[in-house]
């Protein structure tokens, strides 16, 4: 089985990746997406921004079915920032459009809640993954991973804010787990494992007589 993903976000191609790994599924990136319009982000919740990247990348790819997510950081300090701002944190700071590096948003985190003390700095990573195909979403999935926010970054591997997110019940940040073991704890795991779930339900209802 081969699934195709509307990102040009390769830690997000390599999360997929490892969360599929397991079920023998290939996981593609949608051809040329960087060559494509892409659309505003502008809803303001993760399901509605997913649906609509899946609804319009799936219209460039007739036929196909297309996964799409939107994912961000809710930290509890800060009533839920970044959220859906999260891959733009810093930049809104500077009233800058576009999406900000990850270690401009990584230092602005840390400079929001470094007044804040240890046992209030709880956080969750939110994933919302909209399935479509030409133009219409046909279902969407939902996974949320919740830790702490550290004072200083742990590991090297993951993105975005996966150094500074610590999962307690297997003291180590994002950072520090290679991408098969993440999928097994992070929030695109989750979601993702729920839509192989569900092709796989729909697959046998398919095949009854």
């Amino acid at each position: 089985m081969r699934v195709v993903i509307a990102t040009s976000n390769p830690g997000k191609l390599r999360d997929f990746a490892g969360a599929a790994a397991e079920y023998s599924i290939e996981v593609a990136g949608l051809p040329g997406i960087d060559s494509l319009p892409a659309p505003v982000e502008d809803q303001p919740t993760f399901e509605l921004n997913a649906r609509k990247k899946a609804e319009h990348y799936s219209r460039l790819a007739p036929g196909e079915l297309v996964l799409a997510d939107d994912s961000g950081l809710e930290v509890d300090a800060l009533d839920g920032a970044p959220g859906i701002y999260s891959a733009r944190y810093a930049a809104m700071a500077r009233n800058h459009g576009g999406n900000s590096s990850d270690s401009e948003n990584n230092a602005r985190l840390l400079r929001e809640l470094e007044n804040v003390s240890d046992d209030l700095r709880a956080a969750r990573f939110v994933c919302v993954i909209a399935a479509a195909r030409d133009g219409e979403t046909i279902a969407t999935f939902e996974g949320a991973a919740r830790g702490v926010i550290l004072r200083q970054p742990r590991g090297s591997g993951g993105f975005g804010y996966d150094p500074l997110f610590y999962f307690p019940s297997i003291d180590c940040t994002f950072a520090e787990l290679p991408p098969q073991e993440k999928a097994h704890y992070s929030h695109r795991g989750q979601a993702f494992r729920k839509f192989l779930e569900w092709t796989k339900t729909r697959s046998e209802a398919s095949r009854k007589p």
